[in-house]
């Protein structure tokens, strides 16, 4: 981390702190201290130079679990004896066709298997597929019930690349569960990236091998200079950590390849030795880490 000035008495031991979490592995996360720079000045996205990235191959992360996104914005397909959970659904109608419904075909799943869509969090590029697979498919949607209203209302962010958000469907809150054939997600909301923010919890197979996996549903701090918003970010990272160590968990995913390496993964899995997405509880601790002492490194450098 490079900074133009030397951090203050408040910061200091906060970015300390993550950069010790982050080791040499987490370098993507520690990227979010940069907001605790007060010469930081974040540069939207361009989402035409993301989306027009070519897709990488579709790829299985576990038996239940398969990477179907873009380099730029992540969906995962949940396979269970009842259908296919998925978890976002790309930026719009032509993603979510070629990119998750071919990709889908290319590893021998059926995309007509969709029966439940779960949205991480109200922004278009998790969002803007989901009403292509309730039109062919008649796909369910869940989102939580804040999210839902921010879709309904005015769009923190909106783009004309995006599709427009699906109508109000399956409504939840923190500790909801969602079931499909012998499969149960957990919702955890995890306000902050958004107040309705969800990121699943749910168990991942790789042979006899059971591991529990946790997709985190909003990493970046995109709101400004939102004393609340961060706030409720830190105060959810917070509560993640205490959970992911009751629950043992192993596997900490993303929903943009930037932050947890997947189309990367995916290759070094296809060539043999240990899973890399089985990160290992202590790597899962640092992580979320990580994003919690960045999140106070920023909080503290707003108020000083």
């Amino acid at each position: 981390m490079a900074y133009a000035q030397t951090p203050s008495p408040e910061v200091a031991p906060h970015l300390a702190a993550a950069k010790e979490a982050a080791g040499s592995d987490l370098g993507a996360y520690l990227s979010l201290c940069q907001s605790a720079d007060p010469n930081f000045k974040p540069t939207p996205p361009d989402l035409a130079a993301l989306m027009k990235m070519p897709a990488p191959p579709p790829g299985k992360a576990f038996d239940n679990l398969y990477f179907v996104g873009s380099k730029w914005v992540s969906s995962w397909a949940i396979t269970t004896s009842g259908g296919i959970i998925l978890i976002d659904a790309m930026d719009n109608d032509d993603e979510a066709k070629r990119i998750v419904e071919g990709g889908l075909k290319t590893l021998g799943l059926d995309p007509a298997e969709i029966k439940t869509i779960i949205i991480t969090h109200g922004h278009g590029d998790h969002y803007g597929g989901a009403n292509y697979f309730v039109q062919k498919y008649g796909s369910r949607v869940v989102a939580s019930d804040v999210d839902w209203s921010l879709m309904e209302g005015t769009l923190e962010f909106d783009s004309p690349l995006w599709g427009r958000p699906p109508k109000r469907d399956v409504s939840v809150k923190d500790g909801a569960k969602v079931t499909l054939g012998d499969t149960t997600i957990d919702i955890l909301v995890t306000p902050g990236h958004t107040m309705g923010t969800i990121s699943p919890l749910f168990d991942v197979w790789q042979g006899s091998q059971k591991h529990r996996a946790l997709l985190w549903g909003g990493t970046a701090f995109n709101f400004g200079h939102n004393l609340e918003r961060l706030q409720a970010y830190i105060d959810s990272t917070a509560r993640t950590l205490k959970i992911a160590k009751q629950q043992g968990v192993d596997v900490f995913i993303s929903n943009h390849d930037h932050y947890d390496g997947a189309v990367e993964k995916l290759a070094a899995k296809a060539a043999g030795g240990p899973n890399p997405f089985v990160l290992g509880e202590a790597t899962v601790q640092r992580a979320l880490t990580v994003m919690n002492e960045c999140a106070q490194a920023t909080l503290a450098s707003w108020k000083s």
